[in-house]
């Protein structure tokens, strides 16, 4: 009798242990996808690791400013079942999103926060993978002139090597886009 609660009472931790397989660990520093998930939490796949970019925006005149170096880190979370991205700017303005798929919707939610603009509510962009192999979000977003329109963000370019992002606003019809960010990873690292 006692052989057995001993043998219980060591297998509790195992049993604890397994319920978390997919998470970020020493071994697997990035997590991993758990195969309960929605297929499409695979479009982020080459992303997931850490890459060396360069981001650049649009300063107040509207002319694109220096390109400030930056870490993008991709990892699952949630047990494998979502994704976390976190960017680690060198000007402190750091930023993250967690990646949601909703298969009812079809859509990927991202919900975007950042240390440099905190808020109580989050900015949510939706979309999903293109048959171009692009990842491509939207939220709806005025033109400072009050045009109604999108804020959309692509990733491109996606290979072993990196890839490429780009926020724009674009108008309802996607015939005018204006760039306002753009990062590219495709000279990174990736580890």
């Amino acid at each position: 009798m006692k052989t057995n609660y001993l043998l219980l009472a060591l297998s509790i931790p195992l049993f604890s242990l397994a319920q978390y397989d997919y998470e970020p660990s020493p071994e697997n520093p990035f997590g991993a996808p758990n195969p309960e998930a929605p297929k499409e939490l695979l479009d982020y796949a080459p992303l997931i690791g850490e890459c060396d970019c360069k981001s650049q925006s649009r300063k107040q005149d509207q002319t694109w400013a220096e390109p400030i170096p930056m870490k993008w880190r991709f990892k699952y979370i949630m047990n494998g079942m979502a994704i976390q991205d976190e960017t680690l700017k060198a000007d402190g303005r750091h930023s993250g999103s967690i990646r949601q798929f909703i298969a009812d919707s079809t859509k990927w939610y991202v919900h975007y926060y950042s240390a440099a603009a905190p808020t109580s509510t989050l900015g949510t962009w939706k979309g999903g993978k293109t048959k171009e192999g692009a990842i491509v979000l939207y939220k709806d977003q005025k033109a400072p002139n009050g045009t109604e329109g999108y804020s959309r963000l692509t990733f491109s370019n996606i290979n072993e090597k990196g890839f490429k992002w780009i926020g724009e606003w674009v108008d309802k019809t996607e015939s005018v886009a204006f760039p306002f960010w753009k990062i590219d990873c495709t000279n990174g690292k990736r580890e």
